[in-house]
């Protein structure tokens, strides 16, 4: 049983893992960042902007109510996004090979922009689009997109881990017909 079980999870694996990866122009674009305000503390490196936040990196475009940007020595950037009042935060990524896209949406997002890695915590949904056509989806309490190896991973619980009884993650994987052409 525990093989099956593990073989389920290498199908699943294989069937998300597509040929397509984050837009590489990203990585060596600026990050422009606009809200109502912000304050920075230049000693501890830490930026919180508050009000309509917009975050544009190339292709990737986060949204959220408030976010904290910390800054490493080395210069990389992490950002934690919080949604205003009875909202969500949101982000959106343009997928290398054509007119791909990850769309996402949670509670709170993390952004890591050293391992371009996007968390998304509590009520966590994420849909991969080709032009505006749904091709697969996934909810859970925990997403993880690694854009530059266009891997995903979904928990059920918001720490990132599994735990049987708490709940149930989804997934739908959209039928591929080779040379069909999307609609």
């Amino acid at each position: 049983m525990k093989s099956l079980t593990c073989y389920s999870c290498l199908a699943l694996a294989a069937m998300w893992c597509s040929p397509v990866w984050a837009e590489k122009a990203d990585t060596a674009q600026k990050a422009e960042i606009t809200a109502e305000s912000a304050v920075h503390d230049d000693v501890k490196q830490i930026t919180t902007f508050t009000g309509n936040v917009l975050l544009t990196k190339g292709t990737l475009i986060m949204k959220a109510g408030k976010m904290i940007l910390k800054t490493d020595p080395a210069g990389y950037q992490f950002a934690t996004m919080l949604p205003g009042p009875g909202g969500f935060t949101t982000f959106r990524q343009k997928r290398d090979g054509g007119d791909f896209w990850v769309d996402g949406q949670a509670e709170r997002i993390e952004y890591d922009n050293k391992t371009e890695i996007v968390k998304l915590f509590n009520k966590a949904r994420l849909i991969k689009l080709e032009g505006v056509k749904v091709t697969d989806e996934m909810e859970g309490e925990y997403i993880s997109y690694d854009s530059r190896n266009d891997l995903f991973a979904v928990n059920n619980t918001a720490n990132g881990t599994s735990k049987a009884g708490a709940g149930r993650v989804k997934v739908v994987i959209q039928p591929r017909i080779e040379g069909q052409a999307s609609k």
